[in-house]
């Protein structure tokens, strides 16, 4: 009681200092506004909310099967070439395949019907029948992955410039290969919302999971960051890429389709790759899946103490697994773990001094390091789709 008179006699000072006539009614009124306003005061946060934190982050397909899968370009999908791969997923353990919704060019793959897309004129039809090639899959429960590739568009780029790097005499910048890709601007939001675009019009064609490829600024960016055009904000590259992961997750969770990205296998290894954007935590825990491409092919000499990484297929799959373990440690603890589904290799490598012929022993000894480090989940890439008879997976 005293502390409740106390109180009122402390706001009727205040009240009174203000307005000299209050009633003894007011009094009562400025006491439970107060107490009102007590009741919603907020403590002040300790630190400053990370703004790549996921928000409601769920799987929308938990009693998803454990994939094993295979890659599949639009013409093989689109193709005769469907009938060999339907064959060996029948066949084998083998469940899923990674087809291309929008490829390495930036062509989308198939008529989607959607007329913003369509006028982008962005679109090549190389899947004539995209419901027939559903139908096809479905029947034979095959999990359908539809692989974006975001930031390498060379397509997009030429139609977009302003979405774009151009070079300082105003062209359009493209890197080194022959002919040159170029790659649209992570910043751009726009560029977003077109990919997002793709990404819904792949699940109501009934793809169950969005795989992002190239999210990322082009090789070797961080040294020709500051002579190119192009928009940005005070975002560090990493966390405008990260930014983008994360926007695209809040976007499609609710499709019920998951989604996942391809990330380079070594940036599990080493700290953050500031030059492409690049964040193997922060990107991992705004995705349902995380795929590292953990080719023994792309690792160089004294990786996990080889000469030669390649020809030591169980060795480097073996530490890259480890690493990979180790580097999702910290969002782990804070339930945002994705599955860990990296890329193995299904191919030769024979512009590498010293590498080695991969066949069914090669396949299944990277299959073994995944078993040993607790992944059950895996993804195999050949470029040409010709994959190794008789794998036991």
């Amino acid at each position: 009681m005293e502390i409740l008179l106390a109180s009122l006699a402390l706001i009727w000072g205040n009240v009174t200092a203000a307005n000299p006539d209050a009633s003894f009614e007011q009094l009562v009124q400025a006491s439970l506004n107060a107490k009102n306003a007590v009741a919603i005061v907020q403590p002040a946060p300790s630190q400053e909310t990370d703004p790549l934190a996921p928000v409601n982050k769920q799987d929308p397909q938990k009693d998803a099967p454990k994939i094993k899968g295979i890659y599949s370009t639009a013409h093989s999908a689109g193709g005769s070439r469907l009938n060999t791969l339907v064959r060996l997923l029948d066949d084998t353990e083998l469940n899923s395949l990674v087809i291309d919704a929008k490829d390495d060019w930036g062509y989308i793959t198939w008529e989607t019907g959607n007329a913003e897309l369509d006028a982008m004129g962005t679109t090549q039809k190389i899947i004539g029948n995209m419901p027939g090639l559903m139908s096809t899959l479905n029947e034979h429960n095959i999990y359908p992955i539809a692989r974006i590739v975001v930031f390498k568009d060379t397509v997009l780029a030429k139609k977009k410039p302003e979405w774009s790097f151009v070079n300082p005499d105003g062209n359009l910048w493209g890197n080194g290969k022959n002919p040159p890709d170029s790659f649209v601007n992570p910043y751009n939001k726009e560029v977003w919302d077109y990919n997002i675009a793709v990404a819904k019009e792949a699940v109501k064609a009934g793809f169950k999971e969005i795989q992002f490829d190239y999210v990322r600024f082009p090789e070797g960016f961080e040294k020709r960051a500051d002579t190119l055009k192009y928009t940005k904000d005070e975002r560090s590259r990493i966390d405008a890429v990260a930014s983008f992961v994360k926007y695209a997750k809040e976007q499609l969770q609710p499709l019920g389709v998951r989604v996942s990205v391809d990330i380079f296998g070594y940036a599990a290894s080493v700290p953050a790759a500031e030059g492409i954007g690049q964040d193997f935590e922060k990107i991992s825990q705004n995705v349902d899946v995380i795929a590292p491409m953990i080719y023994p092919s792309h690792y160089s000499t004294g990786w996990f103490g080889s000469k030669v990484p390649d020809a030591a297929p169980f060795v480097t799959i073996n530490g890259a697994s480890k690493d990979t373990i180790k580097k999702l440690e910290a969002i782990d603890k804070k339930g945002w773990k994705p599955i860990v589904r990296p890329w193995i290799q299904d191919f030769t490598a024979s512009w590498i001094p010293g590498y080695i012929k991969y066949g069914k022993n090669e396949v299944e000894e990277q299959i073994r390091a995944l078993k040993e480090n607790g992944i059950d989940e895996f993804l195999l890439w050949n470029a040409n789709n010709n994959y190794t008879p008789n794998v036991n997976y």
